[in-house]
């Protein structure tokens, strides 16, 4: 590309390359989609004279969602010129939530399906619409709980009280249980007349942790609230487990509506191609044609190169969720510079590289040559024992073994400099006590486990720096 301004918009390349990086890290960062929904164009209505919507009919949906919901409103896509069971699940979800926030009327649904098929972008996208509808924006409450960060009951009711601002009318009030105390923040959410509450919107990630909980007592409560009409309440679940059903008690699953929409991704190589190609274009109204479509032209070259190919296909495998796509678009899209303007294949490759390396691996990179030799040696122990745990004074005389053949190449270290090393080991993390230590068991004692299998460490052994021979023909042998 010419570092010359151009002409129409008087922009420098490293303006170029800046504005470019700031629009792509935007869309990586937040899970945007810049094109339209991948497989949704085998999803059309085969009679494109027929207009009628698809009936929801049954409560239980099947979803063969190919792509990401993130960009269903761009131009020339609407949901009415669609017909497709993703679509369907779309209006069936915004129908249940629109009754809630202009009807009162509660509900609860569960959206299922595998990490990266689209649960958070459809509700997310659901709940957009939702709130540029008139009757609903100044109406509706929305409470986000995670059974990650919220672990058990007492939590999940403080970040309530936050998410719906009634710190201020709670204070230092005491309930006496969980039921009174959200019945209590329920009440407080009722208008001036007294006569109806606003609706609050419930949405659980990780729906089946909370299962976890003792008694599901936040579950209950919830979908009690929900069934029995006392406030208009609606309960979305997200989820990732197909069993969730199955883990809740039996007086919790007989207040649940049984309503569950399930997302199945079946995209293909070629489609995952074609949205990787998608992420990495610029939009049409970037402020620089020519370097917009020298950089398209660039991006579309790259996706047909074999070795990038080769990464992407190895990285499809892995994993379909577009989160590690982004991932590894933005590691290539960081070595973006001014005297680099494009993405080359090099820089894909060198991505890849970095987003599969092994984080256990590459902390061997850095240990001490005596360090890699108890290493070494715990893996002999592996392979003997089969797998059985060890003690320090196991690997200790496996070490004085391999000095006493070869004393000419490496060091005779004392003791205690080699329970250092041992115990330094331990501070990484690559071995790990079998159970807690006591007070009666000496450390020389305890019983450890390697954290590394044999491929890792063969791997760190060759590439570690300097390795003397005889240590790496000691990691190969198969005598200890």
């Amino acid at each position: 590309m010419s570092k010359r301004k151009s002409r129409d918009s008087h922009m420098t390349v490293g303006q170029c390359v800046s504005q470019a990086q700031k629009i792509l890290r935007q869309r990586f960062c937040h899970q945007e989609v810049s094109t339209s929904p991948v497989g949704l164009e085998c999803q059309h209505n085969p009679d494109p004279t027929s207009q009628a919507p698809v009936p929801v009919t049954e409560l239980w949906e099947v979803v063969p969602w190919t792509g990401v919901w993130g960009s269903l409103r761009h131009e020339g896509f609407g949901l009415q010129s669609f017909w497709s069971p993703a679509a369907t699940a779309f209006r069936h979800l915004l129908e249940l939530l629109r009754r809630t926030a202009v009807h009162g009327e509660s509900n609860s649904v569960l959206i299922v399906g595998p990490r990266g098929t689209g649960k958070t972008m459809l509700l997310n996208y659901v709940l957009k619409e939702l709130q540029e509808e008139k009757d609903v924006k100044s109406n509706i409450m929305l409470v986000h709980l995670n059974g990650l960060l919220q672990t058990d009951d007492r939590i999940a009711l403080k970040e309530i009280t936050r998410q719906l601002n009634l710190e201020n009318v709670v204070g230092d009030k005491v309930f006496g249980s969980f039921a009174e105390n959200l019945a209590f923040l329920l009440e407080a959410l009722k208008k001036g007349d007294r006569s109806s509450s606003r609706p609050v919107i419930f949405v659980l990630d990780e729906f089946d942790l909370f299962a976890h909980h003792k008694n599901q007592t936040l579950l209950y409560n919830l979908l009690d609230v929900s069934q029995s009409a006392q406030a208009p309440v609606s309960v979305v679940g997200l989820t990732c487990r197909l069993d969730v059903l199955e883990l809740l008690e039996k007086r919790v699953k007989s207040r649940f509506s049984h309503r569950q929409i399930h997302l199945l991704g079946s995209m293909s190589f070629s489609q995952y191609l074609e949205t990787a190609a998608s992420q990495l274009s610029l939009p049409p109204d970037f402020p620089d044609t020519k370097f917009a479509n020298e950089w398209n032209t660039s991006v579309k070259k790259l996706c047909e190169d074999k070795s990038v190919e080769g990464v992407l296909r190895k990285h499809f495998e892995g994993s379909k969720d577009f989160r590690s796509l982004h991932t590894l678009l933005l590691l290539a899209l960081s070595r973006v510079t001014v005297s680099n303007p494009v993405i080359r294949p090099g820089n894909l490759l060198e991505a890849g590289r970095c987003s599969s390396a092994d984080s256990k691996a590459n902390i061997l990179h850095g240990v001490s040559i005596l360090e890699l030799c108890l290493i070494i040696a715990m893996k002999h122990l592996n392979d003997i024992y089969e797998g059985e745990p060890f003690n320090f004074q196991m690997v200790h005389n496996e070490f004085k073994k391999f000095i006493s053949r070869k004393s000419h190449s490496i060091h005779n270290f004392e003791k205690p400099v080699v329970i250092k090393a041992f115990e330094h080991l331990q501070q990484l993390e690559l071995i790990r006590p079998v159970e807690a230590s006591s007070a009666k068991i000496q450390k020389d004692y305890q019983l450890m486990k390697l954290v590394l299998d044999h491929t890792q460490v063969m791997e760190a052994v060759q590439r570690y720096p300097q390795c003397p021979t005889d240590v790496r023909q000691w990691a190969s042998s198969a005598f200890a």
